[in-house]
């Protein structure tokens, strides 16, 4: 491999000669070669957006040469189409507030930039990382930022994902709206229920999952940039801010606004405590969901399948014939992750001190990641588990005529220490509810009928003896 000498305020460093980073980025390759992984590829696309932005406001300022505006204005493209991912190599656990990252982007930039206006890579005589780049920024402000744009970038098609899931499952509800079964609390039988108003709770659950996550993300469009290193705005323009949040707008189509209290936006990581354990909250409704459908669908002879999961692949390496839940197993291992994220961003979130919280690049990856996996996730369970989940119509009706549950319906009637008299002898004898309340001539054959009506005992509603 062959290199170029680069120089930092601490001195040469050698640094790849076909790569676009500079020493900066290089010093924090040889540093932090920690977990082999990169923060998400939204970061990088965020903090260009960022550099695009504050270079065309710089230049309308008059602040930066309008040529060398418009060349950090083209890498910025670049970069956001993709063409230079490659060169985006800090570990995400790296120094602290992702100065590291900051330089990265700054010296990519610069170097495309310098490239395209006649010169060489490397030497920054005509673009420079630090002066022009970062003009009227700071680590402090601009990846925190970055954050917020990245969570907005990834919010629609997660929140979208999550309600597709919801949607699906209310179709379900409605295809299984008049099938009756035994409904299970303590997992011992309980009142009767249709599978239609199980799956519809489910799919209710998750649309107010929806609409909680887009209030948490919609508070990602509060920015702090501008508030330089401390929230104080040192060294930028007067109408830097406002500014730069304007042309924000307009490049991403986000509803951005600037914070009132920019010291607040860069010492607090609240937002993303909250948009965390947003997601944390659906990983749980999620779990719950899944480990519903595997007991639901579990045998198929000796459990309870009452429904039956799509066949996605062979279940075992030496049981033939046998097929497993894949999906929910999946989707519960991603919600395990999220569950831990939320951990993780919740302790750096309070390890920040004074002006500035400098955890923010594992802040960054843990919200990333959680979005990011529940959106495939949800997807999948979607798509691959509950759009094809069907019912067993017979094993269902069998649940709910032999479940002992059903006798609640008669308390009206008979009182409930008489209804636990018949409950106890039928569990002696073995005989239905239904035989010994005929046999004991308890109720008529048809107020025994009306009594256990489905579509009656799962609405609300009071039995009457006539």
């Amino acid at each position: 491999m062959s290199y170029r000498i680069e120089k930092d305020s601490l001195g040469e460093v050698r640094v790849p000669a076909d790569k676009y980073w500079g020493a900066q980025t290089q010093r924090a390759v040889e540093n932090f070669p920690v977990s082999g992984r990169t923060l998400p590829p939204e970061m990088t696309w965020a903090a260009s957006t960022i550099k695009k932005a504050a270079a065309l406001v710089h230049a309308d300022l008059g602040l930066l040469e309008p040529k060398v505006a418009g060349a950090i204005a083209a890498a910025a493209d670049r970069v956001i189409a993709g063409e230079l991912d490659d060169n985006f190599v800090v570990d995400i656990y790296q120094a602290g507030a992702g100065t590291s990252f900051n330089m990265n982007v700054n010296e990519v930039l610069a170097n495309l930039a310098e490239e395209a206006l006649g010169g060489e890579r490397g030497r920054y005589k005509l673009v420079s990382p630090n002066d022009q780049v970062n003009m009227g920024q700071s680590t402090n402000d601009v990846v925190p930022t970055a954050i917020r744009l990245a969570c907005l970038k990834l919010s629609g098609t997660l929140i979208g994902e999550v309600s597709q899931l919801a949607k699906a499952f209310e179709e379900r509800a409605a295809a299984f709206r008049d099938l009756v079964t035994t409904g299970r609390t303590h997992l011992q039988d309980a009142v009767p229920i249709t599978l239609g108003q199980e799956f519809g709770g489910y799919g209710h659950t998750l649309k107010k999952c929806a609409k909680r996550l887009g209030t948490a993300f919609n508070r990602a469009g509060v920015l702090g940039l501008g508030g330089s290193a401390a929230g104080t705005g040192l060294n930028t323009h007067p109408e830097y801010q406002s500014r730069v949040i304007g042309v924000l707008r307009q490049l991403t189509g986000f509803e951005l606004s600037a914070d009132t209290d920019l010291f607040a936006a860069m010492s607090s990581m609240d937002v993303f405590v909250d948009i965390a354990a947003r997601m944390k909250a659906v990983a749980l409704e999620l779990l719950k969901i899944t480990n519903d459908l595997r007991l639901l669908a579990s045998g198929p002879t000796s459990g309870l399948a009452e429904i039956r999961l799509p066949s996605l692949q062979p279940g075992s390496s030496i049981m033939p014939g046998k097929v497993n839940p894949v999906i929910p197993e999946m989707t519960a291992m991603v919600c395990f992750q999220v569950i831990g994220n939320e951990a993780c961003v919740a302790f750096a979130a309070q390890a920040g001190q004074l002006q500035l919280n400098v955890m923010l690049p594992v802040i960054a990856q843990n919200v990333l990641e959680s979005a990011r996996l529940l959106t495939r996730a949800a997807n999948l369970l979607n798509t691959k588990c509950v759009a094809g989940i069907e019912a067993d119509p017979q094993r269902c009706r069998e649940y709910f005529e032999k479940s002992l549950g059903t006798a609640t319906v008669l308390n009206p009637v008979l009182g409930y220490l008489n209804t636990a008299e018949v409950v106890k002898e039928s569990m002696r004898s073995g005989k239905s509810l239904k035989a010994i309340i005929l046999d004991r001539k308890i109720l008529t054959p048809e107020e025994l009928e009306r009594a256990l009506d489905p579509q009656r005992i799962t609405r609300p509603g009071i039995l009457e003896k006539d």
